[in-house]
């Protein structure tokens, strides 16, 4: 399952993000890709620093406290993020994410987009699938969320500048089938309490929510 959620970061946490990398330092991201990765990773990765911790910790934060988020990617653990930059020319050509990484498995992936989509040409963040490609390119707060399974390109960037914090959940769901149905339950069950309250209907979809997630969790 594919989603996109918008106004994980407020307008203000934004622009205090984009401060923050401005004085960051860059290395060229082929350092952190995988072996054949690497051959086709072309942009840059904010280096480690106290400020790109604390930065690291928000976004986490925010993402861990958020319903859909939560719903969508039922996180064990989140893996990252780091953070990537794009200028003129820069692109990551097609791969697929690393099924380990920090010791963890990854089962999803997310791209946080930090820049207003207008203010950079190109960038589009291109996910395969057998129905085709799917371009994303979302406002500065928003997230989008997707099987790691995937395979996935960044378009060169030709003029401006991308800012994006991308990182990974190991989740209490590996069967990415199974989460998209637990996410579909779910919002029915939240969508049946927002009508009826904790009605029959409501009761009964919650028990088999939480019965699935019984059955299907990987602790």
């Amino acid at each position: 399952m594919m989603l996109s959620i918008e106004g994980v970061l407020t307008p203000a946490e934004v622009a205090d993000v984009v401060a923050a990398l401005g004085r960051a330092r860059f290395s060229h991201g082929r350092a952190t890709a995988g072996w054949a990765a690497r051959s086709v990773k072309n942009n840059g990765q904010a280096r480690e620093s106290d400020e790109i911790r604390t930065l690291r910790e928000l976004i986490s934060e925010r993402l861990l406290s958020h319903p859909v988020f939560e719903m969508a990617a039922r996180p064990k653990r989140i893996i990252g993020p780091m953070f990537s930059r794009y200028r003129n020319g820069d692109t990551y050509g097609e791969h697929v994410d690393e099924p380990l990484m920090d010791g963890a498995r990854t089962d999803v992936s997310f791209t946080l987009f930090l820049t207003a989509p207008e203010s950079y040409v190109g960038g589009e963040l291109i996910i395969s699938s057998p129905a085709g490609e799917d371009a994303i390119k979302l406002p500065a707060g928003a997230v989008i969320v997707y099987p790691a399974t995937t395979l996935h390109r960044v378009a060169p960037v030709t003029s401006g500048e991308r800012l994006a914090a991308v990182g990974w959940v190991r989740s209490y769901i590996r069967n990415a089938e199974q989460r998209e149905i637990l996410f579909e339950l779910d919002t029915a069950r939240r969508d049946v309490f927002q009508r009826e309250g904790a009605s029959t209907t409501f009761n009964q979809l919650s028990k088999a929510v939480v019965n699935l997630i019984r059955m299907w969790c990987d602790d």
